[in-house]
């Protein structure tokens, strides 16, 4: 069974690994970028998508590349805590949370997919024109490219060529007036050193969170007018004074803001961007997974994990179904309602809503939390978000192994 990867980022190469551990050998990744590089900044990925990892034999490179946060702490623009809840093996969790550069990440996948896989199955240099009738055509410097294949899956971000050949009116992705500017910073850690705090509100919000040894990754975000447009990208480089500037009075006693955000080695910006959920991911032997299929907002840190469990679960599917369309019907059975969920709850800010609710009930801060939001709502929003991104302790801990123990006919 020849299958086609189109994108080789996170979601594209771990889709690679996951086939491949499920017995599935005839796999080919191909990539727009003539090279690949690491590119980027810090990104989590929650006990969920760390199971997944672990059980692809994974977990120990994975934990080498960064931090494991122990604690999630959301303040006010004051600096005064509104909820705070152990995070990963502090959690309960048989697996930790950890907080990575993303570049190095997608690195790490790639030198794996190449060890076991075979050193050109990620082919560079390929951008995808379309697919007719199993046939994918890519653009290449040399000319164009046809591949013949049984299954194509579109893992090609956030401006998939293959979501537009079948959503051609869609336009560009939906901006919601934020802008956010990310970076790393080698600087002290605060607080015990392993905690991921967030700090704000809906209008402006500061993240912070280590991803290795005197390395603090960094994300501030404002509402107002910035870049917005078809053609969004997480590396547009920027002048960091007007960023920093932002957040001029944010120090608090356990952290100074705007010295954080100066001691970035470069500000990149992009704008929040999602797009609206679509009612099918598949057209004949082609379907969409990762940002091709459901881009969100970063509330909640869940895009990166919720790409590793797509490409677990259609590995997953595709060896246990008797036929590829079964399979790919049973994958979007399972991904598409929870991830459109997903991309809905992030445009109502997640669990970040905590934050927005202490600024709408006590906007000069406040003497105790509960005085603003009841201890039951705290627990509520936190409690809802695990529930429906699919991380909550007991589930997570107790669901059944997406490694697929018996096999169908789907395999050659």
């Amino acid at each position: 069974m020849a299958i086609v990867i189109v994108g080789a980022g996170i979601g594209g190469l771990t889709t690679a690994l996951s086939l491949h551990r499920a017995g599935f050998r005839d796999i080919a990744v191909y990539e727009r970028a003539d090279a690949l590089r690491p590119l980027g900044v810090g990104i989590n990925l929650l006990p969920h998508a760390v199971r997944e990892l672990t059980e692809l034999g994974l977990g120990e490179r994975v934990e080498r590349l960064g931090a494991a946060p122990g604690t999630l702490a959301y303040y006010n623009r004051h600096g005064q805590q509104i909820w705070s809840e152990p995070r990963g093996l502090d959690a309960g969790y048989r697996w930790p949370q950890l907080s990575v550069h993303r570049g190095r990440f997608q690195m790490e996948l790639l030198a794996v997919v190449r060890e076991r896989l075979g050193a050109d199955v990620v082919r560079t240099g390929h951008r995808l024109v379309g697919v007719h009738d199993g046939v994918a055509r890519f653009a290449t410097a040399a000319g164009e490219v046809s591949v013949a294949a049984d299954l194509i899956v579109g893992a090609d971000g956030i401006h998939s060529a293959l979501r537009r050949q079948h959503q051609p009116d869609e336009g560009p992705p939906i901006w919601n007036g934020l802008t956010l500017w990310r970076g790393t910073a080698r600087a002290p850690g605060f607080l015990d050193g392993r905690t991921m705090i967030m700090a704000g509100d809906a209008e402006q919000k500061f993240v912070a969170y280590p991803i290795g040894p005197g390395v603090i990754n960094v994300v501030a975000e404002r509402r107002g007018p910035g870049f917005a447009g078809p053609n969004a990208d997480w590396n547009r480089t920027v002048d960091p004074a007007p960023v920093v500037a932002l957040f001029a009075d944010w120090r608090f006693p356990w952290l100074d803001v705007p010295e954080l955000l100066a001691a970035a080695d470069e500000i990149l910006e992009y704008p929040m961007v999602d797009r609206d959920p679509i009612d099918t991911w598949t057209h004949g032997n082609t379907t969409l997974l990762g940002d091709a299929a459901h881009p969100m907002y970063p509330n909640g840190s869940n895009g990166a994990s919720q790409a590793i469990l797509d490409a677990r679960t259609l590995a997953f599917h595709l060896a246990t179904a008797t036929t590829v369309p079964a399979a790919l019907d049973a994958y979007e059975a399972d991904r598409r309602p929870a991830t459109t969920a997903l991309v809905l709850s992030n445009r109502r800010q997640g669990p970040e809503q905590v934050m927005v609710l202490a600024r709408e009930r006590a906007p000069d801060g406040f003497a105790h939390i509960h005085d603003v939001i009841p201890p039951e709502e705290l627990t509520e929003i936190a409690t809802g978000y695990k529930k429906a991104a699919g991380f909550l302790p007991a589930d997570l801990n107790e669901r059944a192994s997406l490694t697929p123990t018996v096999f169908s006919g789907v395999l050659p």
